[in-house]
């Protein structure tokens, strides 16, 4: 990467900026992406248009949340090493706490009636902001049949088989290695040793329950390439199926607080963990969440740099985003199956993708009128289906 002579921001300006991105911060990485690029290039001049650019793809081209990933880099050109550190945990901490507080608020009244009519009108918003999340990533970076070949098969095995995700990404990776790059080059690039050697994370058995928290979500944290989404349906599976920590309607509820809420969807870790050990366990899961952005950007991405241009390395990255896009897709028909039951939540679903393509509503927006919806709606239906527990 070509850097120019620009001064070193201070931590103090790094920590404020950031703290406010984290608070105001809505509509998912690559809106928080264009507005770090408006703010920090053009406005405050911290970055050249050329180094937001080449911070962006490298960013891209690690496992890890998108939007935390670019500002743990930026802090890093312009504060050093303890400049991404504060920077980048500055980026956290209002998301953090606003879902702290929302993780105790929901296990004090979830025994309300009122939740239930709420999230029975946003629920199936939420597959709707996934979908729409999705067609923005589709757009961004998939450019062949190979890679949409590859989507499909990842779509029809998550919902077929409900199988592993890491191995999915690993295949996928090898897939877009052996096509893109070359075949008789040497092994593919680390990402892969990277995601192969945490696949077996979080199967420690007779560890107390924090370690388990943390252990899964530091394997979580390496595997969502391309967008916090990805880390949908690997969630479902270890959540909900592997370990029992939640039910169906807890995890849809879970993802719903991801995407309503500022900052990066990921940001779910914390309510699980809270939903599972309290505020201990929402700060192992989101410190294990975050962690390996951290350690990927400050380690892997000096080398990336250098070699991200190499075909090896290109088709590793293009594989296993070509695998994010078919496994959200693959977990947004799971999870639809728990938030559409009846005529209006389908109906709901369908005219929020309307407005989402329509007239490009933020999240927070969408949320708002789908749960006014399900307030006014759930006593007169009172659908049986629905369960929140």
């Amino acid at each position: 990467m070509e850097t120019d002579s620009r001064p070193t921001v201070r931590l103090r300006d790094l920590i404020f900026y950031y703290l406010r991105l984290g608070a105001v911060g809505f509509g998912g990485p690559v809106a928080l992406c264009g507005q770090m690029e408006r703010e920090l290039v053009q406005e405050r001049k911290w970055l050249s248009r050329d180094e937001m650019r080449d911070v962006i793809a490298v960013c891209q081209s690690l496992p890890g949340p998108l939007a935390i990933q670019v500002g743990i880099f930026v802090s890093y050109l312009r504060g050093g090493f303890w400049g991404a550190w504060t920077g980048g945990w500055a980026f956290i901490l209002p998301n953090f706490i606003i879902v702290c507080a929302l993780g105790a608020l929901y296990v004090h009244f979830s025994g309300l009636p009122i939740l239930t009519s709420i999230f029975y009108g946003v629920s199936p918003a939420v597959i709707a902001l996934i979908l729409h999340s999705c067609y923005r990533l589709a757009k961004l970076g998939m450019e062949d049949r190979l890679q949409w070949a590859v989507a499909g098969a990842c779509f029809f095995v998550t919902i077929a088989l409900q199988a592993e995700v890491a191995v999915l990404f690993v295949a996928s990776g090898l897939v877009g290695v052996l096509y893109y790059g070359s075949l008789f080059r040497r092994r593919p690039p680390s990402a892969t040793v990277v995601v192969s050697g945490v696949a077996g994370i979080g199967k420690v058995a007779g560890f107390p329950m924090l370690g388990k928290l943390l252990l899964f979500f530091l394997k979580a944290g390496s595997l969502t390439f391309g967008s916090g989404l990805v880390i949908v349906p690997f969630l479902e599976k270890g959540l909900v199926q592997n370990t029992g920590w939640l039910n169906e309607r807890q995890f849809l509820v879970a993802v719903a607080i991801g995407m309503i809420s500022p900052g990066p969807v990921v940001i779910t870790a914390t309510f699980v963990g809270y939903l599972v050990a309290g505020f201990r366990g929402a700060t192992v899961s989101t410190v294990g969440i975050f962690l390996p952005s951290f350690l990927f950007v400050l380690l892997v991405a000096p080398i990336l740099i250098r070699h991200r241009a190499q075909p090896d390395v290109r088709g590793f990255v293009k594989g296993a985003y070509s695998a994010a896009i078919g496994t959200i897709l693959g977990a947004s028909v799971l999870l639809g199956k728990i938030a559409i039951g009846d005529w209006l939540t389908a109906l709901i679903a369908v005219a929020s993708l309307l407005v989402l393509f329509r007239w490009k509503v933020s999240n927070p927006m969408l949320v708002a009128a789908t749960a006014i919806v399900g307030v006014i709606a759930f006593p007169i239906l009172r659908p049986d289906w629905v369960f929140v527990k």
